[in-house]
């Protein structure tokens, strides 16, 4: 049989029943003031308008357009990659053997990364991953349908 612990029920006090009581006279509500003359109904904000009603109950949402990235580490790398490969973004997804579907792949700084020259072609990383891919030599073009800085060539014009 199940027993509740000491202390887990307490007697419901009994307001209004007197100044001895404790809860006497105002009933614990204090003097004057909505609180103590009516109930305040749930939700309400003192004539604030009210959070139910600033928030919107239905209408846009942006998780349809969110885009899913895949995060790699250099042991990934380690495992799937050779010395001097060149890897894009559908080359990688089939040797990580991923099934689902991703708009992008980033490679983050953790771990370390024992292969070189590794040329990456629509793939992004991390600024700190950067670093270390460039000083063992690998190559990271981001998005190949991308135009080389056409900003900097208009100004350059202009000059």
């Amino acid at each position: 049989m199940l027993v509740k612990p000491e202390g887990a029920t307490t007697r419901s006090k009994r307001k209004g029943r007197g100044r001895g009581s404790g809860l006497g006279k105002t009933g614990g509500r204090g003097q004057k003031g909505q609180r103590a003359r009516n109930r305040v109904r749930p939700g309400f904000e003192g004539g604030q308008m009210p959070l139910y009603r600033r928030v919107a109950i239905r209408g846009f949402s942006n998780a349809p357009f969110k885009k899913k990235v895949l995060t790699v580490s250099y042991s990934d790398l380690n495992k799937v990659a050779a010395d001097g490969q060149t890897i894009t973004f559908a080359e990688l997804l089939d040797l990580l053997k991923i099934k689902k579907k991703y708009d992008s792949i980033k490679i983050l700084n953790n771990g370390t990364l024992e292969r070189k020259n590794i040329r990456f072609v629509g793939i992004y990383s991390s600024k700190s991953a950067a670093e270390v891919l460039k000083k063992h030599g690998c190559e990271i073009e981001e998005d190949p349908t991308k135009k080389e800085d056409t900003v900097s060539s208009t100004t350059e014009e202009e000059n």
